[in-house]
C-alpha cells in the first residue's frame, strides 16, 4: 500500500499537516481470473466491473463485448458471489433490450434505504453519441430492462458514459466520461466531469474533475473508475482511480493512474506514468473498482489484457 500526501503530490512522501490517502495499486501476478472473455484474441472482453458488498455477499456488474461486427458490447451481467472470485449469474441485460448499439460499463449501486440500481452506458445508433439509463429493483436480480429512464442523457456536443457514483454524507457524487462530439474523428477523447444529487437521478453537473495532460502518457483521454474518500470536512481527502492513454491508437489498451485532491470536483493526476499495466500485449489494465471490505482489506476488480489480445475481469484482495 502507498501513502500519498496531498501537498506535495508525490508517492511515499508527507509533510505534517498534510491529509493522506491510502493508495492500494493492482498487482496482476497475485490476481486471479474472476471472468473469462466469451472468445478468445483481440475484440473479446470481459471486464468494466461494478462492485456492491451486500448482506455479506459481493454483487458484480460486468460488460460482455465482442469485436467490431460481431456485437461489440452485447450484454450486462449481473452476479453474486459469496467468496468474491466463484461468481453465479443473476440477470443478463442485452443491448438489443437496451435499444443499444452498445453497452459500455455498467454501476451497481444499493441505496441506504435498500433499493439496487444499475446504470447502463448506452451507444446510440448510428452516432459517436452514448447516454446513461437506470434500472432500479428490489433486489440484484429484478431488474427489468422495460422499466428505464435516461438519467444522463448527454447531448449533441457531449458523449456521456461509464459513471462511478458514491453516495457520501448525504448526498450522492458522480464522475462520468464525458467526450466530444462535433468531430467523429476525435471522439475517443475523454476527459471526466463530475455532479451531484439529491437522489441519483437528477444530476447537477460542476465541470470537469479530471482533465487531460499534454504532453504525457494520459494526453488522449482520462476516464475515473474509482473514488475512496477520507476524513472529514477540512481534513476530508478524495484518490481517484482512472484509465488514460496518450493516442487514439491506444483506444481500448487505456492503463491505470491515480489522482488525489480535496476536493472531489478538482483532482490532480500523479506522476508521469501509469500506476498499473498488464504485463501482456498492448498493457491494457483498465476500469480498476476498489471494494473496501469489513476487515480493512480491499477487493479488487479490474480488466487486463492477456497475452492473446483478449481482455479478462481479474480480481486480488489485497
Amino acid at each position: 500500500m502507498v501513502r500519498l500526501s496531498l501537498g506535495v503530490l508525490s508517492e511515499n512522501t508527507a509533510h505534517r499537516g498534510d491529509p493522506l490517502v491510502a493508495v492500494t495499486l493492482p498487482d496482476p501476478a497475485r490476481s486471479v481470473v474472476a471472468i473469462p472473455p466469451p472468445g478468445d484474441g483481440p475484440g473479446y472482453w470481459s471486464g468494466a466491473p461494478s462492485a456492491v458488498l451486500a448482506d455479506g455477499e459481493v454483487y458484480l456488474a460486468f460488460r460482455l463485448r465482442r469485436p467490431i461486427g460481431k456485437g461489440r458490447g452485447y450484454a450486462v451481467v449481473v452476479a453474486r458471489s459469496a467468496d468474491g472470485v466463484r461468481f453465479e449469474p443473476l440477470l443478463t441485460i442485452t443491448k438489443e433490450q437496451m435499444d443499444a448499439e452498445s453497452l459500455e460499463r455498467p454501476r451497481l449501486v444499493r441505496t441506504p434505504g435498500g433499493v439496487w440500481r444499475l446504470y447502463l452506458s448506452c451507444a446510440t445508433h448510428g452516432s459517436k453519441h452514448w447516454r446513461v439509463e437506470l434500472l432500479e429493483a428490489g433486489d440484484p436480480a429484478g431488474f427489468d430492462p422495460r422499466q428505464v429512464r435516461v438519467v444522463l442523457p448527454g447531448d449533441a456536443k457531449t458523449a456521456v458514459k461509464d459513471p462511478v457514483i458514491v453516495h457520501r454524507d448525504g448526498l450522492w457524487h458522480l464522475w462520468a466520461s464525458c467526450h466530444p462530439l462535433a468531430d467523429p474523428d476525435e471522439a475517443d477523447q475523454m476527459v471526466t466531469d463530475y455532479a451531484t444529487s439529491v437522489d441519483g437521478v437528477e444530476w447537477s453537473w460542476h465541470g470537469t474533475a479530471l482533465e487531460r495532460r499534454e504532453g504525457c502518457w494520459d494526453a488522449r483521454g482520462v476516464r475515473v473508475s474509482a473514488v475512496l474518500f477520507a476524513g472529514e470536512g477540512d481534513e476530508r481527502s478524495v484518490v481517484a482511480y482512472y484509465d488514460g492513454r496518450a493516442s487514439a491508437a491506444e483506444n481500448y489498451e487505456e492503463r491505470t493512474g491515480v489522482a488525489i485532491g480535496a476536493d472531489p470536483a478538482a483532482l490532480t493526476a500523479l506522476g508521469t506514468a501509469p500506476k498499473a499495466v498488464s504485463p501482456y500485449a498492448g498493457g491494457g489494465l483498465r476500469y480498476l473498482e476498489v471494494l473496501p471490505m469489513p476487515d480493512g482489506r480491499k477487493r479488487l476488480y479490474y480488466e487486463m489484457t492477456r497475452p492473446d489480445g483478449a481482455h479478462e475481469l481479474r480480481t486480488e484482495l489485497r
